[in-house]
């Protein structure tokens, strides 16, 4: 229990106790009271309490899971130099982590067989605590869940000292194996990438339009261009060339669950790419403009302008988006930026909104029942393939890290395109 004491100074009294820094030495803390004794003696009480409190949590052995990610975010993932996107979703893991009965499991006592059995869990899945059913996760999931652990617990072993080894060392990530019904009549068990026909995406369209929903100019956009849906809703007019008919993709809008704001940063390979668009998705962008302009006449004041404004944490900087009517005063701080997806108001266009007005169409358009709206991105893709693009171009377009991602995921396009490729057998063997 630590020693404390009040001592008057002039006019105020002063509370003072003493506590253990780390090489066990006694180190005074002093604090300004109040010109009362008994009040500064109260506060004096209340000081040694919550520092008491926090030692005991403080202490190794009293340290969680859940406790040793906290300090990880905070000393070594908020000041390091990942991109605040990878940072995102690192904090958004962590926060799920913590909510297994492993976060809650004393540092101390965690050996590899807990983590391992964690990881085949989250692989797997079965059952919760509460009894309900996990269903297993992607190997995406798997991979930020492990890279999350193991930087953590590294972290937890150096420069922290809070154990002496690191057991994620020992940990496999052991995926599923694929099962084939060798009985089945289904021709073709194996899960083919979504896709949308030109037919669907049109009644998609009707949807929308009907709506008079905002959601329409970010679906068309994708569904020419193939942007994910950040990189459509972080689209500015200064990045569209209508003369010459190419974007630059320069950055993406997303919301910051941590933060609680909505945001714009580096694309997901913090790259800046230009896609070409074609006659139709240009003349879509000059009715969008002019329409906008319009908007900007009816709504008068009541209508919005759109602002980034800069801030700096931990080294980071992060750029904030903000819409204000043009009544209200305009922070000294704040820059404007001019949004292509804009709802009638002027207000900018949010991804959460866009992905809410899918998943509406998903169970209303007929044919659309496994819609999201990244199956725009994978129809792009598969169209390209289709109509005789080169792997390598595509994989530019789409801002890929390399072909083989493209390749993996979208060579098997359709079943129309593997027919075709099929018959040109025919032609060799015929000599045609």
């Amino acid at each position: 229990m630590a020693k404390g004491s009040v001592r008057k100074k002039g006019k105020k009294w002063y509370g003072r106790f003493y506590i253990e820094d780390e090489s066990g030495r006694k180190v005074q803390k002093e604090f300004a009271g109040t010109e009362s004794k008994a009040e500064t003696e109260a506060m004096l009480r209340k000081a040694i309490a919550d520092y008491e409190e926090k030692q005991f949590v403080g202490k190794a052995e009293n340290i969680t899971v859940g406790d040793m990610l906290d300090m990880w975010v905070e000393e070594e993932l908020k000041p390091g130099n990942l991109s605040n996107g990878t940072v995102m979703s690192y904090q958004g893991t962590v926060n799920r982590i913590k909510q297994y009965p492993i976060g809650k499991r004393k540092l101390k006592t965690v050996t590899a067989d807990h983590l391992q059995a964690f990881i085949d869990f989250l692989s797997y899945g079965g059952t919760n605590p509460d009894g309900t059913t996990s269903k297993p996760m992607s190997k995406g999931y798997m991979l930020l869940f492990s890279a999350v652990l193991q930087n953590s617990f590294r972290f937890a072993v150096f420069p922290k000292k809070l154990i002496t080894f690191n057991p994620m060392q020992y940990v496999k990530l052991r995926g599923r194996k694929q099962e084939t019904d060798i009985f089945s009549d289904s021709e073709e068990d194996t899960a083919s990438i979504p896709t949308i026909t030109h037919e669907q995406f049109q009644k998609l369209e009707e949807f929308l339009k009907a709506k008079d929903n905002p959601a329409l100019l970010p679906v068309q956009i994708a569904y020419y261009t193939g942007l994910r849906i950040g990189e459509v809703c972080g689209l500015t007019w200064q990045d569209i060339n209508l003369e010459e008919q190419y974007l630059t993709v320069r950055r993406s809008m997303r919301y910051n669950g941590t933060r609680h704001t909505t945001e714009v940063g580096t694309t997901k390979r913090s790259k800046v790419r230009t896609v070409d668009f074609c006659d139709t998705l240009a003349a879509i962008l000059r009715a969008a403009r002019t329409e906008q302009r319009k908007n900007r006449f009816r709504y008068g004041e009541l209508y919005h302008l759109n602002y980034y404004k800069e801030v700096k944490e931990k080294g980071r900087t992060y750029y904030e988006v903000y819409s204000l009517q043009r009544t209200e005063e305009v922070p000294e701080d704040y820059k404007e930026i001019s949004f292509v997806c804009l709802r009638a108001d002027g207000a900018y266009e949010a991804p959460s909104t866009v992905g809410i007005m899918c998943r509406a169409a998903k169970k209303k358009v007929k044919g659309l029942e496994d819609f999201h709206f990244h199956t725009l991105r994978h129809t792009y893709t598969s169209n390209l393939l289709s109509g005789g693009a080169k792997p390598k171009d595509v994989q530019e377009l789409l801002g890929h890290s390399d072909v083989s991602t493209t390749m993996n995921i979208y060579a098997h396009s359709t079943r129309e395109a593997k027919r075709t490729s099929a018959r040109l057998l025919d032609k060799v063997v015929g000599g045609e």
